[in-house]
């Protein structure tokens, strides 16, 4: 039997969820050291799973499969590939430099940490899925914590606003995307919920027209998609720093991966059918985030919009249904994940120490933090979509694809990237340079080493993707081909 390395990931974190639990409260240093030893082994073992992913043979591998309501053709069943695997590793990396971001918390970390790795649980199992009914599990076990992580650990003037808003919202969406499953699941007559077989499912043009948007948009409102988008900002700047790089970074892309995994992938038809309102829409969260983002004074509330604007390039390159848009998407998806994680964390670091997101009332705070001046300069670049930085990887191949199925979209969506860059250049400069206000001289903290590590962690493997994209791109487009090759795309 092969090593069953996924469910050893996906299990890992909601063990070590309830040993937590278990630990004396009065202990905090042990419960830091189990939440890291969690932490280090999901990332260590997300790593390793990429490393001996085969891309010479390609399709779904580590894939394991246990009856489990046989009567209901439901089953457990879990395989990566290139459009997943990824995601898998991106999110090992937020989950362990989280922790690290959150060594500091001494409100009840117990029940910080085991909520954290609970709601790391539901995210692997939704990315890892091949079965239908296990991804529903999964992403109601991604959603729940995250209430209790907004309402408890999250910023008191809107966290009971913001949580209730966010949980309505992603419940609402994926009840529609139920009822599209069900759908798909009482219409193909094949009596399972097996991705794999539902693919192959000839299900009528008409059919697909209709459901895809109950499964497309359903799972869309967690990708943030305009106009169901208006939660995410607000979930954003409520929550804890790891909560929000967990969100930003990790929970976005899930939404949008389920879409993928079970709109455009199992509704093929439907896909070409709605691409081009798909485009639309995407092309209005590239400019709508983009502007919105460009007025915000406070920090985070930049940050928030921010991952709207580049959410909607991850739709363009999925409306796209071509290898170029699909490969970019992909990419985008990883490289949006480790740069929003490292935006918040580099919010969450400057807001902990000067109490304040408001941008007029900070500055020069590259003189007493460097190296935080530096990472987010770097997540800066890679935003901006600069060569030699992972955003360009991604973001290149999306306009190319762009260009192939409607340039004028194309080019309307580069003024994103236009606006992209002077907000980035806004924050920047008044953020780290100028001079300190009177009231912060001399008040700032030192920076933590854990938090030193998890900037250089998320700031290297940005650097990395941008000078070497062979490390991920071709692992990409091998799974993008897969998907082409559904579709009927070029």
């Amino acid at each position: 039997m092969n090593f069953p390395i996924l469910s050893i990931i996906i299990f890992t974190p909601i063990t070590m969820a309830v040993l937590i639990l278990l630990l004396p409260s009065e202990r905090p240093g042990l419960i830091r050291g189990f939440a890291l030893t969690a932490a280090v082994i999901a990332a260590g073992l997300s790593v390793a799973a990429y490393i001996s992913y085969d891309q010479a043979v390609g399709g779904y591998q580590f894939v394991e499969q246990l009856r489990w309501i046989p009567a209901l053709g439901i089953s457990y069943h879990v395989g990566v590939d290139g459009m997943n695997l990824p995601l898998v590793l991106l999110t090992g990396v937020v989950i362990f430099t989280g922790v690290l971001i959150s060594w500091g918390i001494d409100d009840r970390p117990r029940e910080f940490f085991a909520f954290l790795f609970i709601l790391a649980t539901g995210v692997f199992g939704v990315f890892a899925s091949l079965d239908l009914f296990q991804l529903f599990f999964f992403f109601e076990i991604a959603v729940f914590p995250m209430y209790l992580l907004i309402v408890i650990w999250g910023w008191k003037v809107t966290r009971e606003y913001a949580a209730m808003k966010l949980t309505l919202y992603l419940f609402i969406g994926s009840v529609v995307s139920l009822v599209g499953a069900l759908a798909m699941y009482f219409t193909s007559g094949l009596g399972t919920f097996n991705m794999l077989e539902l693919e192959q499912a000839a299900f009528t043009p008409a059919f697909q027209r209709l459901w895809f948007p109950f499964v497309f948009l359903g799972f869309a409102v967690l990708g943030g998609l305009f106009p169901f988008h208006n939660w995410s900002p607000d979930g954003h700047v409520a929550a804890p720093t790891a909560v929000s790089m967990f969100h930003a970074g990790v929970l976005m892309k899930l939404g949008a991966f389920a879409a993928l995994r079970v709109g455009i992938m199992l509704l093929p038809e439907g896909a070409r059918f709605w691409a081009p309102y798909i485009l639309v829409l995407g092309t209005i969260n590239v400019i709508y985030g983009a502007l919105i983002a460009s007025v915000q004074t406070d920090f985070k509330y930049v940050i928030g919009f921010s991952s709207v604007s580049h959410m909607g390039l991850v739709m363009l390159g999925f409306a796209t249904l071509n290898l170029n848009g699909l490969t970019g998407a992909g990419l985008q998806m990883f490289s949006h994940g480790v740069m929003t994680a490292l935006f918040f964390a580099v919010v969450g670091i400057i807001y902990d120490r000067a109490h304040t997101r408001e941008i007029p009332n900070l500055g020069g705070f590259n003189k007493v933090m460097p190296l935080v001046a530096v990472a987010f300069i770097v997540g800066g670049l890679v935003s901006m979509g600069m060569p030699g930085f992972s955003g360009f990887v991604a973001e290149f191949p999306i306009f190319l694809g762009l260009w192939q199925v409607q340039p004028i979209v194309a080019l309307i969506a580069a003024l994103g990237i236009v606006i992209t860059a002077a907000y980035i250049m806004r924050v920047v400069s008044g953020v780290f340079f100028g001079d300190m206000s009177a009231e912060l001289a001399g008040h700032i903290g030192p920076v933590r080493g854990q938090d030193k590590v998890a900037l250089a962690v998320l700031a290297g493997i940005l650097i990395l993707i941008g000078i070497f994209p062979a490390v991920m791109a071709p692992m990409v487009e091998s799974g993008a081909s897969a998907v082409v090759r559904i579709v009927g795309g070029m």
